[in-house]
């Protein structure tokens, strides 16, 4: 969670450095893309105002400051937009910093997941409880890469860096460091170097 304004600053300079590079490196490419309305551009639109409503949700808590509430309401309001524009659903208040998301289409994190940092999603994948403990959600290490339709689901743990092969449903901790997961339900398939 964010404590000051330079953690905020921190953590979008972070993330729209991510961004900035998926984006043409031309001027004219980007001037462009705009005008097409390239979808990561709502996407970064998206990130920012999620980052922001976390601060100011924060900040609002701990302050009888009105100006807290109204900046939390209008970044609260925009996260919404472009999370029905983005078809996902994903609290980034316990997501660490780096998040980065080819495809946003049908994702979906419960809000009681904790997901370290650099966690890349690429599409159609489900971070949530199993539907029996609504409380007990996955923790998730730093680096983790979820493939295309990647479902973890219960109150699993991965450790850090491990990638989760497309489609792979995993109901089970991994505490083993560099590994990749696959199948259903996901097993270890080999350590990376």
């Amino acid at each position: 969670m964010m404590k000051t304004k330079e953690e905020l600053n921190n953590i979008l300079s972070y993330e729209y450095d991510i961004y900035r590079k998926m984006l043409p490196s031309s001027l004219s490419g980007r001037i462009f893309a705009w005008f097409k309305g390239v979808q990561l551009l709502s996407l970064m639109s998206w990130i920012k105002s999620s980052r922001k409503m976390d601060y100011y949700k924060s900040k609002k808590d701990k302050s009888s400051n009105p100006l807290f509430s109204i900046l939390y309401l209008y970044y609260a309001r925009k996260y919404n937009h472009y999370s029905q524009k983005l078809n996902m659903e994903i609290p980034t208040e316990k997501i660490g910093k780096g998040l980065t998301i080819y495809h946003p289409t049908g994702i979906v994190v419960n809000s009681n997941a904790v997901i370290g940092d650099n966690c890349h999603f690429h599409g159609n994948n489900c971070v949530g409880n199993s539907g029996v403990d609504i409380s007990a959600c996955p923790v998730l290490g730093d680096n983790i890469m979820l493939g295309v339709g990647a479902k973890v689901i219960g109150a699993v743990r991965l450790a850090n860096n491990i990638k989760v092969g497309a489609g792979a449903v995993v109901v089970s901790s991994f505490l083993e460091e560099g590994i990749t997961i696959a199948g259903v339900p996901a097993k270890k398939i080999e350590k990376r170097g």
